[in-house]
């Protein structure tokens, strides 16, 4: 990307701001551990044993795991890390330039770690300890370790017998997307099986018929795909394999059973568990429809590891809040930010495992954020480290999304009343960029009588917030964000337009050019005069401070972790609500009640050209 001049000062003025606030909730807590400077100092009393130690006897994919350990020179910064793969073989390091260093002993970082002392405050006293664990299937065994040290200058005292699940291979987290049409769903889901091993597909049917076999394609990526460190050195592990199938030709509104499975040479299938899933409303249909956003939740461990409280403390609190109200919820969009993994590759199983109650039954469906894709001299607008080294190859290949191109990461999707633009802002949406002939495209092919709800996300905030770092350069926006697009939100008249990045809750007026079009706060009735901006940036992820001072267009702002859900009732009537992650409860809400006619009024810089002539 080249700039000059103002531009650049401000892109390079908001890079800043925005390092700072997100240094504010921590790094990766993976990239506190300097695993590269390990050394072994094993001693005959010391000793660390896990149980039980072969997993999923019944047909579990996640299971608990007890670790005793002994050490007979105790120290508050102790540390027990578990690996996988199980054996540490330095072979695999990548090759070191300096001929007078060794190769390290371990070069891959932990999958998570705890500190000895968590679960016994006498242990530096004692010498001994006892943690749990909570351990996925991840296609390879694993082992514990017991350092000493601490995390910058790791010495490693003993290590475990492998722990192993009983088929690591399994097919595992499912997650559902819509596919390019209406009437298509699409099944995700990781294996260890490549194609030359097992032939992926998945078995489905409407609830009660005889089900049917879809094939399924394979992707994977490799460490030479990484960008850069740590994804292509200490963050790299065999992402296993990604397949997916198309589900085509579904009967509106139906309950669909699934299960994924890999037919092996002896002609005998690895089965999933069984699944479902409703299929999308026919659209247009005037029906109850619900639709949950956020942004920038991110990923923790239910055992606490990692810190996670100190990372990405409303993690949980977010996932669990769905999963007891998935009852009420027809479809989901994480515009950005997903796993916060910054180039550790084994949390993208992390989080496909925490996300796959949700979305093994509703469509779960993505955006790409700064920390998916941005990585220097790679293609992203950002010029930033953010991805840590992924550059997007993680989030492009384990997720579906309906785009053109999966590394251009924009695409539109129906769901019944719903028509929605989905931007990427790590790509260039500026007047004459190809994002931008795409926005314009999709906006304007939503057919209002049958969709009246128009819906645009990016992650970056591309229209108004007042977000601390926004306020410090005044215009309270991503630099050049709204610029070039706030003319094609008011000429196809976009109902609401949503943005994460910024991890806090703030809901805009109907505003166009910087001014309120609408006096009302909580109920909009008539002709759609203006778009409502809302940053739902608060997922999960630390929260970012707003500005002393409120704008005069900034309706409600939220200092927590929340999610957005959107009730279309029918073609005339929609229910907005914001909800905490902490209890379920709504704390913002507003109604839209119009008839197509108001769609179709002539407003301030959307009128249609007409002519006198008869």
């Amino acid at each position: 990307m080249k700039m000059i001049g103002f531009w650049v000062f401000l892109l390079f003025a908001a890079n800043l701001n925005l390092g700072l606030a997100h240094v504010k909730g921590g790094d990766q807590p993976l990239a506190q551990i300097n695993i590269l400077k390990a050394t072994i100092a094993f001693h005959d009393s010391a000793a660390i044993s896990a149980y039980p130690l072969l997993l999923g006897l019944k047909g579990e994919d996640t299971q608990w795991i007890t670790v005793n350990f002994v050490n007979p020179n105790p120290s508050s910064d102790d540390w027990v890390g578990v690996f996988s793969p199980a054996k540490f073989d330095p072979s695999t390091c990548p090759p070191v330039n300096d001929r007078k260093k060794q190769l390290p002993y371990i070069c891959s970082a932990p999958i998570k770690y705890k500190y000895a002392n968590e679960s016994n405050s006498h242990y530096t006293k004692t010498g001994s300890g006892s943690l749990r664990f909570q351990l996925i299937n991840q296609r390879a065994d694993f082992s514990f370790a017991l350092f000493s040290g601490g995390l910058s200058d790791p010495i490693l005292v003993a290590i475990s017998d492998p722990v192993s699940f009983v088929n690591p291979k399994a097919p595992l987290y499912p997650r559902l997307a819509l596919g390019k049409s209406w009437n298509e769903m699409t099944v995700t889901w990781t294996s260890g099986y490549d194609i030359d091993e097992a032939v992926p597909f998945v078995e489905w049917g409407r609830k009660g018929d005889m089900p049917v076999r879809s094939p399924a394609g394979t992707l994977t990526f490799k460490r030479n795909s990484m960008c850069g460190s740590p994804a292509s050195t200490v963050g790299w592990r065999d992402p296993g394999f990604t397949h997916t199938s198309f589900l085509k030709d579904l009967w509106p509104n139906f309950v669909y059973t699934y299960r994924m499975g890999h037919l092996l040479p002896s002609d005998s299938v690895v089965w999933s568990k069984m699944y479902s899933f409703k299929s999308s409303p026919y659209p247009g249909q005037n029906s109850l429809q619900r639709v949950i956003i956020f942004g920038d939740m991110g990923k923790a461990e239910r055992d606490g590891s990692n810190e996670y409280s100190d990372y990405q403390p409303g993690a949980l609190n977010t996932t669990d809040q769905l999963i007891s109200d998935l009852d009420n919820i027809d479809i989901v969009f994480h515009i950005g930010d997903l796993t916060y993994s910054n180039g550790y590759i084994s949390q993208w199983d992390q989080f496909t495992a925490q996300v796959e109650p949700i979305a093994s039954i509703v469509p779960y469906m993505i955006a790409s954020g700064n920390h998916e894709r941005d990585w220097p001299n790679s293609g992203s607008f950002y010029d930033t480290p953010d991805s840590g080294g992924e550059c997007g190859v993680p989030a492009e290949t384990m997720f579906y999304y309906p785009a053109e191109n999966k590394a251009k990461f924009w695409y539109s999707a129906d769901y019944g009343l719903f028509h929605f633009c989905i931007a990427d802002s790590e790509h260039d949406w500026r007047e004459g960029s190809e994002q931008y002939k795409f926005i314009e495209q999709c906006l304007a092919s939503a057919d209002r009588h049958r969709q009246p709800w128009l819906i645009f996300a990016a992650h970056r905030v591309l229209g108004y917030s007042s977000n601390s770092w926004y306020s410090q350069e005044g215009s309270y926006e991503e630099p050049m964000g709204r610029e070039s697009l706030q003319k094609l939100w008011q000429k196809y008249k976009v109902d609401i337009a949503f943005y994460g990045h910024v991890h806090n809750y703030e809901r805009s007026c109907p505003i166009y050019q910087n001014q309120c079009v609408n006096k009302e706060k909580n109920h909009y009735s008539g002709v759609v005069n203006g778009t409502i901006h809302v940053v739902v940036g608060g997922g999960g992820s630390h929260l970012s401070d707003f500005s002393t001072l409120i704008p005069h267009w900034s309706l409600y702002r939220d200092y927590d972790w929340g999610f957005v859900k959107l009730t279309a009732f029918n073609q005339s009537s929609l229910l907005f609500e914001y909800k905490k992650s902490r209890d379920g409860k709504v704390y913002d809400s507003f109604t839209i009640s119009r008839d197509y006619k108001d769609v179709l009024a002539c407003v301030h810089d959307s009128c249609e050209p007409t002519t006198l002539a008869t």
